[in-house]
């Protein structure tokens, strides 16, 4: 019998806490986050330092930085790299949680939302009732940049879809899309890796970047093969800009929509978001 719920109309919390620790993808830095139940709908951000400040929810207005990650500006101080663990958290069926972190920047652990959802599964899941936070569209959304474009239409059930194309021969064009559950989720999403070229690597590093990535915790392109096969899936990268893109809607609430992003970014993704969190009516 799976752990998981079986859609999103359910709200649900952990029944136990459960830690997890790591490097940080950007910053290079060593970080611990603790994930706890929670009675309040969405996610809440605390710092293991300071237990007394209060927990401050997650929302895409505070969005500050989006280059190759996702990165908010919370009242206790910088946090990057969100868009995994959020993903987890939500695509999942975990509706409301608290984090608690202590460094600037959450884990990246394999470089895909896995390890997060073992945790998850480790700390269990218990029923909170029906969601109350669902944003119902009730007309389409787009937001576009350049040739890239995210949008979100009415539907009865969420279904996700995402498209890539890359000059490399080892990604090329890919194209994939499912209607989602939890389950789907666990199986045909959170496994995939984040990606990178190797002709960027130097550049990135000497712009204080990719600090934490190695080939252990990131696939790496070159040109027409990758550096450290084998691939979880033959489209693996389209896989993973699924998951960018539910950890970065995470921050809205995953709507009841057929959301679909062409050559996405997080940046595209949480003006989405917003866009999600302004124009929606709760359900």
């Amino acid at each position: 019998m799976s752990i998981w719920p079986v859609d999103y109309a359910g709200a649900w919390t952990l029944q136990h806490p459960v830690e997890r620790r790591g490097v940080g993808l950007h910053s290079g830095a060593q970080a611990r986050v603790r994930l706890q139940p929670s009675d309040r709908d969405g996610y809440w951000v605390g710092r293991l330092a300071r237990p007394a400040e209060p927990l401050q929810r997650l929302r895409p207005s505070q969005v500050a930085e989006t280059q190759l990650c996702t990165a908010l500006q919370l009242d206790s101080g910088r946090l990057a790299t969100v868009e995994h663990l959020l993903a987890a958290l939500a695509g999942s069926g975990v509706s409301q949680a608290e984090i608690w972190v202590d460094g600037d920047e959450i884990p990246l652990l394999d470089g895909s939302a896995l390890g997060w959802v073992e945790a998850i599964g480790e700390a269990g899941l218990q029923a909170m009732g029906l969601r109350h936070d669902v944003a119902v569209l009730t007309q389409p959304i787009t937001r576009q940049q350049g040739l890239s474009f995210a949008t979100a239409l009415p539907a009865a059930r969420l279904a996700i879809g995402a498209a890539v194309e890359f000059p490399q021969p080892a990604i090329g064009r890919q194209i994939f899309s499912l209607e989602l559950t939890p389950e789907r989720f666990v199986a045909e999403i959170a496994p995939a890796r984040t990606f990178g070229f190797r002709d960027q690597v130097e550049q990135l590093r000497a712009a204080g970047l990719i600090q934490g990535g190695a080939l252990d915790n990131a696939l790496v392109c070159d040109g027409d093969h990758w550096l450290n096969p084998p691939l979880r899936f033959a489209d693996e990268p389209v896989r993973h800009k699924l998951l960018d893109l539910l950890g970065d809607l995470a921050l809205a609430g995953l709507p009841q929509a057929q959301v679909f992003a062409y050559r996405g970014s997080h940046g595209l993704h949480t003006a989405l978001a917003a866009a999600l969190a302004d124009s929606s009516a709760p359900s």
